[in-house]
């Protein structure tokens, strides 16, 4: 659509082609930032003739805020939930005002711009909040300097009008207001790689056309350089006391064509805002011109730009936003496209993925995978319309269609009310497969060493030579360990041992069949569910073996079935950062397909919220689901939640802190969905989850509680606070309280005879376990570390 399209097109036939666009792009999304505004100075070199931010110095005023003001506005946003801190400032004002240049002096620095780049790192390293600066003009080494300590930049572009800035216009004496200075600023910002916010003010003696030259010149330097995450449109408001405080105001129907055309302009990605406040009870209506984000929201600071315009609060936000037909969702001041390496110094970026969920939005909970916390509410929304893309993604599995990935990433997509939907449609699915029944297995976890010679971003549970003094001490179990543990798990009623450990540079496919030989002497009735696919492929290689004819062996000397592990995301994007020597993805799913070949059925997990986006999430139970309908050797599926207290790749300050609760209570009901009918069993983990996230999980399409563990160890180490067992007794109370029947089951979901269920319930407290250290420090286990 040409500028004499857009000057002759019926505003009504706009605003719908507008929504269409946004939508297109943002779905039933409609974001805002929690902040706190810190107005670091308020003098000013420009004049613009209708602000009231900006004045001249006053007597017994500092000219600037000082670090310990800046510091308490910033701890008091943290305290309320704020992601942001927003800091607005004068243009250079020690070039106009003798007064700035000695405060600064006596705060140790020589311009306002230096000043600003340590308090921005001050409120970064102190409080977490992630600084977005709207600093004025700037050179290239300036806005460069910023970069290191903000996660954004901006500066409203207001008008490409010449006029405005020439003798009688409102930019007349504002050397930071001509047109080509601040497209330069915004310019420099793109080759720097800063997200960028920028915009246009209506209605201060511009034309229509005009503004649409505006939107097409930033639309052109995002074209070149990507960088403009947000354009906002903002109606100017007459103040008193101000050269324009006369002057007419817009109408909303002037605001919402100009919105409507700047969606046009940029298309559906792009986000554009509005700032609510600035159009009283009339806010609500901006949505159906085209905006997905009402900009920065404040529990604690008034707009001091626009102080005589409250906030909505948060409350009448919601409301007003579900009324039409969209989901409130809080961001960060860096858009989710932003949120990576290629946007963000090294500096700001753990502060960001600390802040951030899966999708790139802001976390709404505190809560974190195995720590003993009460799991929070997840926000449900009144709003009554469906997201029709989740609609559909949910009538299509529940009639056990394949789904697409789009329509995955759809349902891990799903907030408020279709969150609820999903949920409800998970668990509608479960009660039809799996009835009123909840099962649980009575094992013991069984892990025979913790020195690893791969370098998995994410253990925190694995020993290598730069980790000894970390995490207890390097371990080996000897075969009569072994077989001890076994034995006192076979006495307390156990049908499983589970057992996996760290791929140890001593150890071959002899080690592994020796570790099955061990346990059938233990206990030959005992359920060996042991060695993940990538012990599997070491014990094969060390043996000169195809992968088959290993699996083969291991299945003769009493392997009963493999876990699913070392999965954790199946796509090879997310292995290379994650798991860089591991298996491939290709590895893992041949080595699974090999084991069904050969009759050894597995489980299936994925372990999330680390460094992977829901794209990865929908490519992993795609490969599942695609295995699945080849071979039919998947037992279950098991979301493992990333527990992140002492993972390395965390605390380098390279991944989130795991998934949301939202996040991980989704997990299993998307699972149900994707994977139905193919895989029926969804099991929640305990360990991660805790019985009452558990609980939860179970209500969601969840059926399985999973095994009772005895000596859980690996979430552990990685900082789980939940405990290393959940005996029969309060698995089945946990279940009977959902109104549930539990049922005790083997590791083939078969019944279990009576006399093992009777051992479980009158097992005796378990004996220390022995750690036998490793034998020799010696070149095989440098090799391993």
């Amino acid at each position: 659509m040409d500028v004499k399209d857009l000057m002759d097109t019926a505003l009504p036939v706009l605003m719908r082609q507008a929504a269409a666009l946004r939508d297109e792009g943002h779905g039933q999304v409609q974001s805002y930032s929690p902040k706190v505004f810190i107005p670091l100075t308020q003098l000013c070199r420009d004049v613009c003739h209708y602000c009231t931010f900006a004045h001249p110095p006053r007597r017994g005023e500092r000219a600037y805020l000082d670090r310990d003001a800046v510091l308490a506005i910033a701890r008091a946003g943290a305290a309320a939930g704020c992601r942001e801190a927003l800091f607005t400032l004068g243009d250079k004002p020690e070039r106009r005002y003798a007064v700035a240049r000695p405060e600064l002096e006596s705060l140790g620095h020589s311009s306002t711009l230096s000043y600003l780049e340590e308090v921005c790192g001050l409120v970064l390293r102190e409080t977490g909040l992630l600084p977005h600066v709207n600093a004025g003009t700037m050179t290239r080494e300036e806005i460069a300097r910023l970069r290191r300590v903000s996660v954004s930049q901006g500066l409203m572009l207001e008008s490409t009008s010449e006029r405005l800035c020439q003798k009688g216009g409102p930019h007349y004496g504002s050397p930071d207001k001509v047109p080509a200075a601040r497209l330069e600023t915004i310019r420099l910002a793109g080759e720097l790689a800063v997200p960028y916010t920028s915009g246009i003010l209506i209605g201060i003696g511009e034309t229509r056309a005009e503004r649409v030259d505006a939107l097409l010149q930033l639309r052109d330097l995002h074209l070149r350089y990507g960088h403009v995450q947000e354009i906002i449109i903002q109606n100017f408001r007459a103040k008193p006391g101000t050269k324009m405080a006369q002057a007419d105001e817009p109408a909303l129907d002037d605001l919402l064509w100009t919105i409507a055309v700047a969606r046009i302009v940029f298309g559906p990605a792009m986000n554009i805002q509005a700032p609510p406040n600035l159009s009283s009870d009339d806010y609500p209506a901006l949505i159906a011109a085209g905006i997905n984000d009402w900009g920065g929201i404040s529990p604690v600071t008034i707009d001091h730009v626009n102080p005589e315009a409250p906030w909505p609060h948060l409350d009448d936000l919601r409301r007003n936003t579900e009324r039409a037909g969209k989901t409130l969702v809080p961001r960060l001041p860096v858009y989710p496209a932003f949120v990576g390496p290629r946007w963000l110094d090294a500096q700001v970026m753990p502060a960001v993925l600390d802040a951030s969920d899966a999708a790139g939005f802001a976390r709404e909970d505190d809560w974190a995978a195995g720590l003993s916390t009460t799991p929070p509410h997840v926000p449900r929304s009144t709003r009554t319309t469906a997201d029709a893309e989740i609609a559909r993604a949910i009538d299509d599995a529940s009639a056990g269609k394949a789904l697409c990935e789009d329509q995955i990433v759809a349902l891990f997509g799903a907030r408020g009310a279709d969150f609820a939907r999903v949920c409800s449609a998970a668990d509608a699915l479960r009660r039809s497969v799996n009835g009123d029944v909840v099962s649980y297995v009575v094992n013991r976890n069984i892990n025979y060493t913790n020195v690893c010679g791969y370098r998995c971003q994410f253990c925190a549970f694995s020993k290598g030579k730069m980790s000894e003094n970390l995490r207890g001490e390097p371990y080996d179990l000897d075969a009569g360990e072994i077989e001890r543990r076994v034995a006192e798990a076979w006495d307390r009623g156990a049908t499983e041992v589970c057992m996996q450990g760290g791929i140890h540079a001593r150890y071959t496919g002899e080690t592994y069949l020796d570790v099955c030989r061990s346990v059938r002497r233990a206990a030959p009735g005992m359920h060996l569910h042991a060695f993940s696919p990538l012990e599997v492929m070491q014990g094969a290689r060390t043996l000169g073996l195809p992968v088959a004819d290993y699996l083969m062996r291991l299945k003769a000397e009493g392997l009963s079935t493999l876990p699913g592990t070392a999965a954790e995301i199946l796509d090879d994007e997310v292995r290379a950062v994650l798991c860089p020597d591991k298996l491939s993805t290709g590895e893992w799913l041949s080595v699974i397909e090999a084991a069904h070949g050969v009759g050894l059925r597995t489980t299936s997990t994925i372990m999330f919220g680390h460094v992977e986006r829901p794209v990865h999430w929908a490519r992993h139970l795609l490969r599942l689901r695609t295995l699945q309908a080849r071979t039919g050797g998947i037992t279950e599926f098991v979301p493992l939640p990333f527990v992140h207290m002492e993972a390395p790749i965390y605390l380098k300050g390279r991944a989130r802190k795991g998934p949301t609760y939202r996040e991980a209570v989704l997990m299993h009901a998307v699972a149900r969905l994707a994977l139905h009918p193919l895989i029926p069993n969804i099991q929640v983990s305990w360990v991660k989850m805790g019985p009452e996230g558990a609980r939860q999980c179970l209500e969601n399409g969840a059926n399985d509680l999973g095994g009772t563990l005895m000596n859980e160890s690996i979430s552990k180490a990685a900082g789980a606070g939940h405990g290393q067992e959940l005996p029969p007794e309060a698995m089945e109370a946990l279940i009977r309280r959902m109104g549930r029947t539990p049922r005790q089951r083997s590791t083939l979901y078969g019944d279990v005879p009576a006399e093992r269920r009777d051992a479980a319930f009158a097992a005796q407290p378990l004996s220390a376990v022995v750690q036998t250290p490793v034998r020799k420090r010696g070149p095989a286990l440098e090799q391993a570390v």
